[in-house]
């Protein structure tokens, strides 16, 4: 009797798993059909591109396939077997690593991270050169995310600023590499909490939550975190001060992945026959 009923359980918990079918899949024939393009493009070209980008292709089209390897899993109480495909586990643009790995920070900052207070997410987007830019230099992805960060608490704990009290607040940033059409666009989703913590006369802690920021308020932080970015990185020599023009970038080496990364960023088709077009969208 206990041994039908674990079969059952077991039968029913086996019901729920979907094997992946990356195969046929949109993104998978759109690799699977440009990739030997792209190698040719770099075979052409006198231009270099990090091995690292063709590489994490060729792991897309493997991961999840039978015929790349598996393991079989097999239920300790009713023999049931199930067969999972290797994954590639890349960092890269893979839908489904992507989704578990999404899935696990998730859980972890909820559960064991974040205190369970009200939140405001914060998205900041960059200008189309700064994008290139930050996808090309990590240290301007990390210093633009900094002054972000710093600028959007001190707003956040404005209320205090001036008093002898101590205010605390902080958040999660995750960098976000494409937009909604699987082109490159870096840029930053913050997600910080809505208020601040300070000590009350007896030293315990006490949350106090903000005022929704109204649309002055944000164009303000805005406008700050813009002015600091430009100074900082026209300090560190990667943007040129012009009276007339306001910033621009100083001269940067464009190898064949930075040509590939502008035309991505401006919409543009980077190789083949309709280089330099717009790409049509729906929308």
């Amino acid at each position: 009797m206990d041994h039908a009923h674990k079969h059952t359980q077991c039968a029913s918990a086996s019901s729920c798993y979907l094997q992946r079918r990356p195969e046929q899949t949109l993104l998978y024939h759109l690799v699977q059909k440009h990739l030997q393009q792209l190698d040719r493009t770099v075979e052409q070209s006198d231009l270099s591109m990090p091995t690292i980008v063709r590489r994490e292709f060729r792991k897309y089209l493997k991961c999840g396939r039978f015929e790349e390897g598996f393991l079989r899993l097999s239920c300790c109480g009713c023999s049931h077997d199930s067969l999972v495909a290797f994954s590639c586990k890349g960092r890269g643009f893979c839908p489904s690593c992507g989704a578990r790995r999404m899935a696990q920070t998730a859980a972890n900052l909820v559960d064991h991270v974040l205190p369970h207070q009200p939140y405001r997410q914060w998205v900041l987007s960059l200008p189309y050169p700064l994008r290139f830019l930050a996808a090309r230099e990590p240290e301007v992805l990390s210093v633009t995310l900094a002054i972000a960060q710093k600028i959007i608490q001190s707003f956040i704990t404005a209320d205090l600023a001036h008093s002898d009290q101590v205010a605390r607040t902080g958040g999660i940033a995750v960098v976000q590499r494409f937009g909604s059409a699987l082109n490159l666009n870096p840029h930053f989703h913050i997600l910080m909490l809505d208020g601040y913590y300070h000590q009350d006369v007896h030293g315990k802690l006490r949350f106090i939550q903000s005022k929704t920021p109204s649309k002055d308020q944000i164009q303000t932080v805005c406008i700050k975190i813009a002015q600091a970015v430009a100074k900082k990185l026209e300090k560190m020599g990667y943007l040129v001060s012009d009276l007339a023009h306001g910033h621009y970038l100083s001269n940067q080496d464009v190898d064949l992945l930075g040509d590939l990364q502008s035309h991505s960023i401006t919409y543009r088709i980077a190789v083949g026959p309709r280089r330099g077009q717009k790409v049509f969208q729906l929308q």
